[in-house]
């Protein structure tokens, strides 16, 4: 999800004193208009710069917060104007897939000696409404596995499924009960769990209630056909979640994203999977929250890989693509 709010969308971290004239400029152009529909990019390629960053800017040492040991984290940069946005992501054999909110699959490696990366652009073609609005592009979960991808589009309450290798559309649905959920904080996380069934989160609306909606299918969410239910998850106090994916013994890790005071958290959550049924609640056990000092910024992409028998805990940040005051970042976790 873009952050929604104008406090939100200038929201500039530990630069906002330099960068206030900025902010005012951006809130103003807020106010007088809505902002143009993005071009119609099309596919191609260019170069990506990864500047290794600490988990704690003022203590390079600082490694630790919660469950989490902080591995690497890199501010990932590009001159290209398709790069940004990131928004779901999945990492496999040392590459990254990611979503952004303007509907392109984004390809890099992760970034290890070499930090000169190439980049990958791949809009999908096909999707909800005309390629050329933002609003029918608006994806913000993204789910893979050796065949497939999975995306859910936020405002229009759609799953569609397309090819991994050619991204041709394979099918797409559009839930009725989720119909109901508001525009710009409906379907923002989806996963699919050990047994085969899917879960969709709304990310919900920033209106104090301690629950977001969640509805569990029974299989594919891109068949019309597929039986669903509604759940709800309990979400930290004051957080949504931006994120959710499995972990390797089963359960759900879920990431939750607050604003306040022109400051953004982060917080992981962990919840069992175990016996969900029409009308149950999803509740989780704190992991670790991510706050200033630490280096975050607007958290929304999270995914899982097993190194060595360990498990990683990849997060990305979501710049909105307004990387003149906001990052995207990639930090890498081991979870203890």
């Amino acid at each position: 999800m873009k952050l929604g709010g104008f406090p939100e969308r200038i929201w500039l971290g530990r630069w906002s004193r330099p960068l206030l004239p900025v902010a005012i400029f951006v809130l103003l152009a807020t106010i007088v208009s809505p902002g143009p529909e993005p071009l119609p990019w099309e596919a191609g390629e260019a170069r990506l710069v990864a500047t290794p960053i600490p988990l704690d800017p003022g203590d390079p040492g600082h490694r630790d917060v919660g469950r989490l040991h902080f591995l690497a984290g890199w501010n990932l940069d590009s001159d290209d104007e398709r790069f940004g946005g990131l928004s779901g992501m999945h990492v496999e054999a040392g590459q990254v897939t990611a979503i952004s909110d303007v509907g392109i699959v984004t390809r890099f490696p992760v970034p290890g000696p070499a930090l000169d990366l190439p980049v990958r652009f791949d809009p999908l073609i096909e999707g909800p409404g005309p390629r050329s609005r933002r609003s029918s592009r608006d994806s913000e979960g993204l789910l893979a596995d050796r065949d497939h991808l999975w995306v859910s589009f936020e405002r229009r309450h759609m799953v569609w499924r397309y090819d991994r290798s050619t991204l041709r559309a394979e099918a797409a649905a559009r839930p009725e009960p989720m119909q109901s959920w508001r525009g710009n904080s409906g379907a923002e996380a989806l996963l699919r769990l050990a047994d085969g069934r899917f879960l969709v989160f709304a990310e919900g609306r920033d209106d104090g209630a301690p629950y977001s909606d969640v509805m569990l299918f029974a299989g594919d969410p891109a068949l019309p056909e597929t039986p669903a239910v509604r759940l709800r998850y309990r979400r930290p106090d004051g957080f949504r979640p931006t994120d959710a994916a499995l972990l390797p013994d089963g359960r759900i890790l879920i990431l939750n994203r607050r604003f306040a005071w022109l400051r953004l958290s982060a917080r992981l959550m962990i919840a069992d999977a175990t016996g969900l049924a029409a009308g149950g609640t999803i509740e989780g056990q704190e992991v670790a929250t991510l706050e200033s000092p630490l280096n975050l910024d607007n958290m929304e992409a999270l995914a899982i890989t097993v190194e060595n028998g360990r498990t990683i805990v990849w997060i990305a940040s979501d710049d909105d693509f307004m990387s003149i005051v906001r990052r995207t970042l990639l930090l890498k976790f081991e979870l203890r």
